[in-house]
């Protein structure tokens, strides 16, 4: 089992409760504030989480039943990976975890993007893949009818995946040699074109960006059934589950990703993330009566099946930290919380929650925690460039 345990804060408008803004105070006036989450995320990375993810969407906010906007929830947001870039300078250490969708985005900017993210962190860049299924969606890019079945979504967003990566690769560390004798920048032969030809995606060339601290991001992939386990397998590094999506508890839920890995092939256990949605009271009445004050403020319980696809959890910090610790003991190597409520979970989360997972042996202080790039801190193995030397050779070609 997991020495010690990830843990992950999910940043998303006001929170993931779809009244959390009428309880924000302030915090709902600065929306699209860039103060505003650098102050969110610079707690989270003083007091040691380890990354944050933030969400994206190709819509504006959540639909109602006819299709529309609901007015009800927070609608509108910023871009994930232009704001992750823009407060990675006010951080030192916590992971930036952009969702960035794959199916109405050109690979060559996914890359792109994503690499000049990890250069201006340091190493600390990570990519959440997303497909984008809707019509709506589709319609705001005029390519394609939308509508596309989860089979061809998933099969485009290996190809796209698959062209990132080596668009990622395509620079090899040294590419840039500064030759001031011979008046060369770089070294044209550690520069190598990404040629693919697919189904869904046709990319011939290299990356406009040298390659990044990291070489290639952490991916980061949501498994709640087993078509998405499978993609993840083929394209993530880190899988994150739903329990309570489907009635899967967390032990099926670490299973689906298990059986998956099995079925491809592969001798990699991928660190796999219990993601919950959480609201942290001083109590347990306390918690369950600020849930359902939430719930009557939207009209509706906020639950799996009711807006949520993972867990919706009331508890206090004692009762949070017994149930990650029982995680951990099913082999799971952490959580990634959804904050209902921003700031407010979200700061219960860095200031009460982390300090009692390290009294509970469940992590280091935060003094002692290391420094090293988002792979290291994730627990996946550096990454080696597919053109990589061999003894001096010319590159060769290896396994993703």
């Amino acid at each position: 089992m997991p020495d010690r345990i990830t843990l992950v804060t999910a940043l998303q408008g006001a929170g993931w409760h779809p009244a959390a803004w009428r309880t924000a105070g302030p915090a709902a006036q600065r929306l699209t504030s860039l103060r505003h989450w650098r102050d969110v995320v610079v707690e989270q990375d003083r007091l040691g989480v380890d990354a944050v993810t933030i969400e994206d969407s190709f819509t504006a906010g959540p639909v109602d039943a006819a299709g529309d906007l609901d007015t009800g929830t927070v609608v509108g947001r910023l871009d994930a990976l232009l704001l992750a870039n823009a407060v990675a300078p006010a951080t030192r250490a916590i992971g930036l975890v952009p969702t960035v969708s794959v199916t109405h985005t050109e690979p060559f900017h996914v890359a792109t993007g994503l690499q000049t993210l990890d250069h201006v962190s340091q190493g600390r860049a990570g990519w959440r893949i997303q497909v984008s299924p809707t019509p709506r969606e589709a319609a705001l890019f005029g390519r394609r009818p939308g509508g596309d079945t989860a089979a061809d979504l998933f099969d485009e967003a290996r190809e796209v995946a698959e062209v990132v990566s080596r668009l990622w690769d395509s620079w090899d560390d040294d590419a840039i040699i500064r030759d001031v004798t011979t008046g060369r920048f770089i070294d044209r032969d550690r520069i190598h074109n990404a040629e693919f030809e697919g189904s869904f995606v046709s990319v011939h060339g290299a990356s406009i960006v040298p390659r990044s601290p990291q070489g290639r991001p952490p991916v980061l992939s949501l498994a709640h059934r087993a078509d998405a386990a499978a993609f993840a397998v083929d394209a993530a590094d880190v899988v994150l589950v739903t329990p309570g999506y489907g009635g899967l508890e967390a032990r099926d839920a670490l299973a689906l990703v298990r059986d998956a890995e099995q079925a491809a092939g592969s001798d990699v256990r991928r660190p796999v993330l219990a993601d919950l949605a959480v609201l942290i009271g001083s109590s347990a009445a306390e918690a369950a009566d600020q849930l359902a004050a939430l719930d009557a403020a939207a009209g509706v319980p906020y639950a799996v099946g009711s807006g949520s696809d993972t867990s919706v959890l009331a508890m206090t910090v004692p009762e949070l930290v017994t149930l990650i610790g029982d995680l951990r003991d099913l082999g799971f190597a952490g959580v990634r919380l959804r904050p209902l409520r921003i700031p407010l979970d979200s700061t219960a989360i860095a200031r009460e929650l982390v300090p009692a997972l390290v009294t509970a042996g469940l992590r280091a202080d935060v003094a002692s925690r290391p420094t090293a790039d988002l792979r290291t801190r994730l627990g996946i193995a550096p990454a080696v460039s597919r053109y990589a030397s061999v003894s001096g050779s010319a590159p060769v070609e290896v396994s993703a």
